[in-house]
This record gives C-alpha cells, sequence and structure tokens, in this order.
C-alpha cells in the first residue's frame, strides 16, 4: 500500500513541478517585454515580476520538486530492482537535466532582477517550450516502461519539439501582424 500512496505523492509533486515551471519562464517573458516598457511602468512591473519570480520559485517549483523527489526515492527504495533497468537510467538522466533546467531558472531569476537581458521574449517563449519535452520524454518512459522503442520514441520528441518550435514562429509572427 505505501508503493500506492508514494506513487501518488510523486505525481502530485511533478505535476505541480512542471506547472510552477511553466509559470515561471512565462513570467520570464513578460518581464522582457516589461523592460522595453517607458518609466515609471518599467520599474514597477520589473519590481513586481522579481517578486512573483521568486515567490513561484521559493513557494511552488522547490517544494514541488522535493515532493517528486520523495515520492520518487520512496519508490524506488521499495523497488530496487527498476535502478537495474534501462529505462529507467534514462528516466532518472532525465530528471537530473530537467533539476539541472530547474536550478538554470534561478540564474535567470538572479540576472533579471540584476537588469541582465540574456535572451528576447521569442526566446524565452521557446525556453518554456523546453520542460514540455521533458514531460513528454519522462512520461513515455514512465508509462511505457522497456516497451518503448528508444529510437521512435527519440524520434518522436524531436518531432513534437520542432511542432512547438513552428507553432511559436507561427504565433509570434501573428503577434506581430496585430501590432
Amino acid at each position: 500500500m505505501a508503493l500506492f500512496y508514494l506513487k501518488a505523492l510523486h505525481i502530485v509533486g511533478f505535476v505541480s513541478w512542471f506547472a510552477g515551471l511553466f509559470y515561471l519562464v512565462r513570467m520570464f517573458v513578460y518581464h522582457e517585454e516589461a523592460l522595453d516598457k517607458p518609466e515609471p511602468e518599467q520599474s514597477i512591473l520589473k519590481k513586481q515580476f522579481n517578486i512573483m519570480q521568486w515567490r513561484v520559485y521559493k513557494i511552488i517549483c522547490n517544494p514541488a520538486m522535493m515532493i517528486t523527489f520523495i515520492g520518487g526515492l520512496g519508490m524506488l527504495y521499495l523497488n530496487p530492482e527498476y535502478l537495474k533497468m534501462g529505462w529507467m537510467h534514462l528516466k532518472l538522466s532525465l530528471v537530473f537535466a530537467l533539476l539541472a533546467y530547474h536550478l538554470y531558472c534561478k540564474s535567470v531569476i538572479r540576472k533579471l532582477e540584476k537588469g541582465i537581458r540574456l535572451y528576447t521574449s521569442f526566446q524565452y517563449r521557446l525556453l518554456n517550450e523546453v520542460p514540455t519535452l521533458f514531460l513528454v520524454s519522462i512520461v513515455l518512459l514512465a508509462v511505457l516502461k522497456n516497451g518503448l522503442n528508444t529510437l521512435y520514441a527519440f524520434l518522436g520528441v524531436i518531432a513534437f519539439g520542432l511542432v512547438l518550435y513552428i507553432a511559436t514562429k507561427l504565433y509570434k509572427r501573428s503577434r506581430e501582424q496585430r501590432q
């Protein structure tokens, strides 16, 4: 029964973690766009986005990540044989890459707080699609396990990434036409 509770905890954790990351990077888009506004609007928005970004990172992303890890590590403790399976190695590699993305977002908050402009709003929109690729890949691995053809899955994720990129470009074009 403990396994089911840990699995539920893990699912709640990763759903919340991804929600936080999606929202956080979307705020980077708006923060970047706010830097092109005239004063005093720019300063007011910048200050508000800094507060919001730190709150999302510290109050949503970090605790959700910890809940995800507690549930996942608990399941691995109860089922150590999973650590012998190739799909789990790949899943854990993706989770560590997602952790790197999470930490990178923290560095972006710090830079934006200092007024350092790293990317355009369009580039932040693309950065906001990265967790989608992680989400699709990790869920496919967790559900299909060894039944997943790695080559087809990789090509599918690449194709999905291209679709996201094209959709983002089309959205950018339609926004520019409306302005």
